[in-house]
């Protein structure tokens, strides 16, 4: 995905109080399935206007968010002062595009969905975290199609979790887990959405 296909939306992203309660929901899974530390340096993949980042900052010492879009990252930027975390920033299409360095682990909400081979992309995120690094990704349950009203840079309509959970086992990713951790609610229907955890072999 090269165009920018946020940039009308970044500004009023938030302003969906049923978007942002999904990714509260997210961030609270995420918490209960993983022990965070204030030492840990975590990926946030299609970081976006950062909902979820700013949900998991007081419970680590730094995060890089990653996110294709020029637009959101704008609107993250303006977030950054107010973070109780270290944040880096990276323009890029993670699909193509290697990051530097090795994490502790990488959370992710509502972006595999966009990504076309999912295989390739845990096994990116296998190289990217530390032996025993983590993974905790979010998604939607496979559904009709009906969730995105514009179909553009969506390869998925939501995962099997047994598909996922396979995906992140052939990477490499152990004691992988899928939990349900929210509903995404739109107007005109309610969407089931999962939390895929696991975790690189030590």
């Amino acid at each position: 995905m090269s165009k920018d296909y946020f940039s009308h939306k970044a500004q009023i992203y938030e302003q969906d109080n049923n978007r942002v309660d999904n990714v509260g929901n997210i961030a609270d899974a995420i918490r209960r399935q993983i022990a965070l530390s204030d030492e840990m340096h975590l990926v946030d993949f299609g970081s976006g206007t950062g909902l979820l980042l700013e949900r998991i900052a007081p419970n680590v010492r730094k995060i890089t968010a990653v996110d294709i879009s020029a637009s959101m990252n704008q609107q993250l930027a303006e977030k950054q002062a107010n973070l109780p975390c270290e944040l880096e920033m990276i323009q890029a299409n993670l699909e193509q595009t290697d990051i530097d360095g090795q994490f502790d682990g990488i959370i992710s909400s509502m972006t595999m969905h966009h990504i076309q081979n999912i295989d390739a992309m845990f096994s990116k995120f296998e190289r990217m975290v530390h032996p025993g690094g983590f993974i905790a990704i979010a998604d939607l349950d496979k559904e009709d199609g009906s969730f995105h009203t514009d179909d553009t840079g969506v390869f998925h309509f939501g995962f099997e979790h047994e598909e996922i959970a396979a995906a992140a086992r052939r990477a490499g990713f152990e004691q992988v887990q899928v939990i349900n951790a929210s509903v995404a609610r739109k107007p005109y229907g309610d969407y089931p959405v999962f939390l895929l955890t696991g975790f690189r072999k030590s």
